[in-house]
């Protein structure tokens, strides 16, 4: 015959904590509910409750440390100037008119 060991689970994680005070506090509130409803689906109920609360819980992490950056003005330059070229006319020879 072996005998097993039992030990709790501790939860460590934030989210876990939390989902339990939520549980707590759902089931603090709310005791006439849990008389209605009955022992077994009010915690079922009052566990998905507490899951959909945690779920709109953003982890909130550290901000990371921006180092300021110095905005360098761009120094405007002349557009290159353009050399004039002289536009070259068509010159259009008159012929005399023939009549007939």
């Amino acid at each position: 015959m072996t005998i097993k060991k039992t030990t709790t689970k501790e939860s460590t994680s934030t989210k876990d904590k939390t989902i339990q005070t939520i549980i707590v506090q759902l089931q603090t509130a709310l005791p006439a509910l849990k008389e209605q409803l009955g022992e077994k689906k009010f915690e079922r109920r009052i566990k998905k409750a507490a899951k959909l609360l945690i779920a709109g819980i953003k982890k909130t992490s550290e901000k990371k440390t921006l180092i300021p950056v110095k905005k360098v003005d761009p120094v405007k330059k002349a557009a290159p100037a353009k050399k004039a070229v002289p536009v070259k006319k068509k010159i259009v020879k008159s012929e005399p008119e023939v009549s007939k």
